[in-house]
């Protein structure tokens, strides 16, 4: 897969290569630098060609068949086209159906450090966020979260795989949340974006097929926008096992789907039926990438501490031996010019680390690091 240098894709007017000056190499927000799937492309071309730049129909099936076959075919999930429910991304899901599923004010468990969106949309739906930080190692603290669903908790914004460690909890592990649950009465929404992008050694674990207490208790939430490269289009889907859980959704606005894009809605299509072969090549560029993240780092960078990723392009990074501060993002900014993530945003258990973004070519993860070292001075 061929991805241009740094100077070509300085050319896009995307988030990522926006944000910094020219001479930033930015290795941060949760974009790949690799080129569109072709059947992507084609398909937002013909819809281009033909003038389709219209509203986006309140019901389109193409999409849900589209997703459940994707669904089975690669991640071993048998999913109901009707149980399959257009959103306009994952995080407006989750903030609309926790203003559904618990009263104002009440708590929902997060378990960071984690994405940092999780915090600002338990908060924008009116709700506390119950901070049940991961267990060393990266696991889930099934205790920690028992304690918070029995104080009051009504739910947890669950992230499978898990940002920014991309750690990919086992079934075991996930039948015991949804036990707790389940004697709690809480919800579990299953945020799986990151599924698609599952690498070599590992293997998704879609929450709603580990029990009947998880079809009962579980929303599972997903998009084409991180494995396929297709933030900026607008789509995404919520899928339910139960009708239990299906209810639910039904009582989400009925305007919601129209905040979704009909480009990321022809898109997405196009990503879940077609482009599994390219997928394939992204995936295997990607392990190549943190192997060579890890031997570039014991190299010349010793002092860090990498978290080997089992799923998706997100490395994280323990600074903490560097004696960089809190933030050691800011240090390779400012002395290396090379843009990571900052490791706080994720929590107060960031502090110390950075998040570096391997979905891009070799070379660039090599600059990368690179800069980062000549920022210490090595």
């Amino acid at each position: 897969m061929r991805i241009q240098d740094a100077a070509g894709l300085a050319a896009r007017r995307s988030e990522k290569w926006a944000q910094y000056p020219p001479d930033v190499l930015p290795v941060w927000v949760a974009e790949m630098d690799v080129p569109v799937a072709p059947a992507i492309t084609a398909a937002l071309r013909a819809a281009i060609d033909r003038d389709d730049l219209g509203y986006t129909p309140s019901s389109y099936p193409a999409l849900r068949h589209a997703f459940a076959g994707f669904a089975g075919r690669r991640l071993g999930w048998p999913v109901d086209p009707d149980a399959v429910t257009l959103l306009p991304d994952v995080m407006t899901g989750v903030c609309e159906l926790l203003r559904l599923l618990v009263p104002p004010g009440s708590d929902v468990v997060v378990n960071p450090p984690v994405y940092p969106p999780f915090f600002s949309r338990v908060t924008e739906a009116g709700c506390r966020v119950a901070e049940v930080p991961l267990a060393p190692g990266g696991g889930l603290d099934l205790d920690g979260i028992g304690r918070a669903f029995a104080a009051g908790a009504g739910a947890i914004v669950l992230c499978n795989p898990h940002n920014p460690g991309g750690r990919v909890p086992d079934t075991a592990e996930l039948t015991a949340l949804a036990e707790l649950a389940a004697d709690h009465g809480a919800w579990v929404l299953s945020d799986e974006i990151h599924a698609p992008l599952v690498l070599p050694g590992a293997a998704h674990v879609p929450f709603l097929t580990v029990s009947p207490a998880a079809a009962e208790h579980g929303i599972a939430l997903t998009s084409a926008s991180k494995g396929f490269n297709l933030a900026g289009l607008k789509a995404a889907v919520a899928v339910t096992a139960s009708d239990r859980a299906a209810a639910v959704v039904a009582r989400l606005p009925e305007d919601l789907y129209d905040r979704a894009g009909l480009l990321g809605l022809l898109g997405s299509e196009a990503a879940f039926t077609d482009a599994d072969d390219w997928l394939d090549e992204v995936l295997a560029l990607l392990d190549g990438n943190r192997d060579l993240l890890a031997g570039l780092l014991a190299e010349r960078l010793p002092g860090v501490v990498l978290t080997r990723p089992q799923a998706s392009y997100l490395a994280w990074l323990d600074c903490r031996a560097l004696g960089l501060g809190d933030d050691p993002a800011a240090v390779f900014l400012d002395r290396g010019r090379v843009a990571l993530s900052r490791g706080p945003d994720y929590g107060t258990q960031g502090a110390g680390f950075a998040r570096l973004n391997i979905g891009t070519s070799p070379a660039i993860v090599t600059e990368a690091v690179d800069r980062m070292a000549a920022a210490l001075g090595r």
